[in-house]
């Protein structure tokens, strides 16, 4: 009865979770799946409708959230980076709000803007500027609530394509990754922004481009995040480095795929010579240590995710341009098949489809099947713009969105 009523209230306040919405980076679980039911199992022709599309975004990278009605992102405007937030409905702005001066880039890749995904989470918004300015804003109007910075206030250095990282709620905590050489990672008061803990991490090297996660693994709440040099992970209580896996981590410090955990065990891969790592978890004491399951140069991911299915670890394999879409055993690292006609990209799963997007902008929706590459769909973006197409698809409340710098579009693509 006290949870039905805290729930209505909570939708008449316009703070409740919807089941299929998308609160933060790669979704309710920071796993890149949807909890969406009821969609498209296989696309027309010319792929799913388009609902509405809209511009003025500002340029970035940022795929949005959505919560509540709304959706949630970052974008460079005038010399600025803001956040912004559109009606779910019709994608007409309701508000947005300055972080801070647009931050200069030392790489062309990285010139349009923030790549940063605003974690949701009830009244309250999280997101990260590329020179490290991390704000807390109202949902209902982009009020600022407190804000700190990365490298001040933690010791942190820009990293070469700035920061990138989406941050993680955790009940009364929000974490991140400054990369400063006595605070790889912090934890803050997500109500205050005061500093909980800050966790040193040897072997660190700095921050890197991936988001952290949190998992219950070998009796530990831990934080699980790739670094430039390392993947760490932390009790959730105090900032203690549980365990380290170097392999991972490429030589460069490029490393920016979130770290992917799965029945006890944690998968991480980077491109440029690395590869991709399966650990187990298991106590060691009052610490975990991470047992190396395999490594495998078959899975080099480079910033387009990766997705776990009935036992099938499916994910983009490639550094710079080119690439091909691959599928390989989980627990063995044994390549199951190649799609080599299929370029790298970044991928989302959504009931029982892959929805994959190339750099290339043509959005892919993929039958999971051990055997073989089974496409159902395929959806060309109208007026690409000529930046790779690096914001990841987003699957929410029956609508598929794709993010290309200035511009989002939203397609239908619920069953009817």
């Amino acid at each position: 009865m006290l949870r039905s009523a805290w729930f209505f209230l909570s939708v008449l306040s316009g703070t409740a979770a919807v089941a299929a919405d998308w609160p933060q980076w790669q979704g309710p679980d920071r796993n890149a799946v949807s909890k969406e039911a009821g969609l498209l199992g296989e696309w027309p022709k010319d792929g799913p409708p388009l609902a509405w599309k809209v511009k003025g975004l500002g340029g970035g990278d940022s795929a949005p959230s959505v919560a509540g009605g709304k959706l949630f992102g970052m974008g460079a405007r005038g010399g600025d980076e803001v956040v912004w937030c559109l009606a779910e409905k019709d994608g007409a702005e309701v508000w947005s709000a300055r972080v801070g001066p647009a931050v200069p880039q030392r790489m062309p890749q990285s010139k349009e803007g923030p790549g940063c995904t605003p974690t949701i989470d009830g009244e309250r918004l999280y997101a990260l500027g590329m020179g490290g300015e991390l704000v807390c804003l109202q949902v209902k109007d982009g009020k600022e609530v407190w804000r700190a910075s990365l490298t001040k206030e933690f010791g942190g250095t820009v990293p070469t394509w700035s920061y990138r990282e989406s941050p993680l709620v955790d009940g009364d905590k929000l974490i991140c990754t400054p990369g400063g050489a006595e605070a790889a990672l912090v934890a803050l008061d997500k109500a205050t922004g005061k500093t909980v803990w800050k966790s040193k991490v040897a072997g660190s090297r700095g921050p890197a481009y991936a988001s952290p996660i949190v998992i219950d693994a070998a009796g530990q709440r831990q934080y699980v995040q790739l670094t430039q040099g390392t993947l760490i992970g932390v009790a959730a209580g105090d900032g203690k480095v549980l365990w380290k896996y170097d392999r991972p981590a490429n030589r460069n410090g490029i490393n920016c795929t979130t770290p992917l955990y799965h029945d006890g065990h944690v998968f991480a891969s980077s491109a440029y010579g690395a590869g991709g790592g399966l650990v187990k978890l298991v106590p060691d004491g009052d610490g975990v240590k991470a047992e190396e399951v395999y490594f495998t140069k078959a899975m080099e991911n480079h910033h387009g995710g990766l997705i776990v299915r009935d036992g099938c670890l499916y994910g983009a394999h490639g550094g710079n341009a080119g690439g091909r879409l691959v599928c390989i055993d989980f627990m063995t690292g044994k390549v199951l098949w190649e799609a080599r006609s299929v370029e790298k990209g970044s991928v989302a799963f959504a009931d029982g489809r892959l929805y994959y997007r190339t750099e290339s902008g043509t959005v892919l929706l993929i039958e999971p099947n051990p055997k073989e590459y089974v496409e159902r769909g395929r959806l060309t973006q109208p007026d690409r713009s000529r930046s790779p197409a690096w914001a990841h698809p987003v699957v929410a409340n029956g609508k598929l969105y794709i993010r290309d710098q200035d511009v989002l579009l939203c397609y239908d693509v619920k069953a009817k």
